[in-house]
């Protein structure tokens, strides 16, 4: 796979799982928790290598259903190490995981599990966006109901609509993560204090504000304020590194660890990743994490 060269200059590429909803479910897999994805595919070849991919990273397939006339999305990416990574999308006439339709929503799925992820992406078409108010209503937003206000503009028609959407997804969340970009189209705001009370206001019981290089804000209900700093990295490939740092944030939650330590592991697996080329096969186990918290990553 080549580095620091142009897509038109290019000639041998590397393939990968991807995705950000499946990079996170793969990074709570190699924490050691149990995962499943809700997702469609084409009935092609890179279909066949999502759902045999997510099975041998740990991620129940289950529920990614097959869609019978859509492909199965590619993106290529440029990568210039340290902060410029181009993407470039390939899902028209529309992405299958777009299709996926409230009837495909499993019940025992949306109720039961002790974390649920969703992310802003999934609410910028139907019927994704109903699937979504199907799966808030049915799950009654219990503890570890997580949005992550990704935003990608050339998924939406205007600004406004991922905006509004936004508001939908924080009333039936208990816990909000986005970068300062993020903030803003959610909220209007992209001044961390302003964002995270923001959020807060919207009904949240928790706010985490990524700011780059001056690192993450996270503000609870109660009260409680934690800032962290980065962890500075060599990085070679930063796609991804906000995935594992949302993996391995939910971790800290199932794990019932206090707000400053998930912040830390959180930051600390993001920096694992943002060093290493891949995405979701770079995603890093509990003792590698913490072995880079303590100093003693090699």
């Amino acid at each position: 796979m080549q580095t620091g060269v142009g897509l038109e200059d290019v000639e041998t590429f590397g393939k990968f799982l991807g995705g950000s909803a499946g990079n996170v479910a793969v990074a709570v897999a190699r924490l050691g928790h149990s995962a499943a994805l809700v997702s469609r595919t084409g009935n092609d070849p890179f279909g066949c290598f999502v759902t045999r991919t997510l099975a041998e990273l740990g991620v129940d397939p289950v529920y990614v259903t097959t869609d019978p006339s859509l492909p199965t999305p590619v993106t290529f990416c440029e990568i210039f190490p340290p902060d410029h990574f181009p993407l470039y999308f390939y899902r028209y006439p529309q992405a299958p995981d777009l299709r996926v339709t409230p009837e495909e929503i499993a019940p025992v799925a949306a109720r039961e599990s002790r974390l649920f992820w969703t992310t802003l992406t999934g609410l910028s078409a139907e019927p994704s966006r109903t699937a979504h108010a199907t799966a808030w209503a049915l799950r009654g937003r219990r503890s570890h109901t997580v949005v992550d206000l990704d935003f990608r503009p050339q998924f939406w028609r205007a600004e406004g609509e991922a905006t509004r959407a936004a508001a939908e997804a924080l009333e039936a969340s208990t816990v909000a993560i986005g970068n300062l970009e993020e903030c803003r189209v959610a909220v209007g705001t992209d001044d961390p204090e302003d964002a995270a009370k923001a959020l807060l206001d919207r009904g949240v019981e928790l706010a985490v504000v990524k700011q780059g290089p001056k690192g993450v804000l996270a503000v609870s209900a109660a009260g409680e304020r934690v800032e962290v700093p980065p962890v500075p990295v060599e990085v070679a490939n930063g796609l991804g590194a906000g995935d594992a740092f949302g993996g391995a944030f939910c971790h800290g939650l199932l794990e019932g660890w206090d707000l400053e330590r998930t912040l830390r592991f959180a930051n600390s697996a993001g920096a694992i990743v943002a060093s290493r080329l891949e995405c979701s096969t770079a995603m890093p186990e509990e003792h590698e994490v913490l072995a880079l918290m303590d100093g003693s990553a090699t």
